[in-house]
């Protein structure tokens, strides 16, 4: 199965709110730092039409957040997790 990509940056409270919120969910993802990687910061840049906001999270069933608040968070997992399972049945 494809892996949960969050795109962050160092100084930014909402991806580290974001990571808190998927490390205590116990989820797999990628972070990718846009401040180090250049590349990265294109991908942000072109998901939001000219803007390099983070946290962009891009879930594995291709949905993106951008700048979740923990509940939008937390539905996105809930519903990538539950999808995983139908997908076992």
């Amino acid at each position: 199965p494809r892996r949960l990509k969050i795109h962050t940056a160092a100084r930014c409270g909402d991806c580290q709110m974001a990571k808190k919120v998927l490390d205590q969910a116990g989820v797999d993802y990628e972070q990718i730092d846009s401040d180090s990687d250049p590349g990265a910061a294109d991908v942000v840049v072109a998901i939001n039409g000219g803007y390099r906001t983070v946290p962009t999270i891009i879930c594995p069933d291709g949905r993106v957040l951008v700048e979740p608040r923990r509940g939008e968070l937390l539905a996105a997992i809930s519903q990538a997790m539950q999808n995983q399972i139908e997908g076992l049945d």
